[in-house]
């Protein structure tokens, strides 16, 4: 498989169309970070300015972070790993 955008965004986001993942750089890219391989993780930072990587980890969609790619990720951006960011259920749910 040779890499694309599109192809990257096939894999680490499966149930949805690549478009619709591409269409949400912060959505995309956490994805990418947490569940990307080295070649795919290496392909995409040479598409985004760091700057777009930092963005994702302040304000980052919740429920896609495990703690040791959240852990990982912010140390490789210098930053001290804030609370992992969880999911909020509403309380009628």
């Amino acid at each position: 498989m040779s890499l694309t955008l599109e192809a990257v965004a096939e894999r680490v986001v499966w149930w949805k169309p690549p478009a619709q993942t591409l269409a949400d750089q912060r959505y995309f890219l956490a994805h990418v970070i947490t569940s990307g391989t080295f070649d795919e993780v290496r392909f995409v930072r040479a598409h985004f300015p760091p700057e777009a990587f930092r963005a994702v980890l302040e304000d980052p969609p919740a429920g896609v972070f495990d703690p040791r790619s959240w852990a990982y990720w912010n140390l490789m951006f210098d930053r001290e790993a804030p609370e992992l960011p969880r999911r909020r259920l509403s309380a009628s749910s």
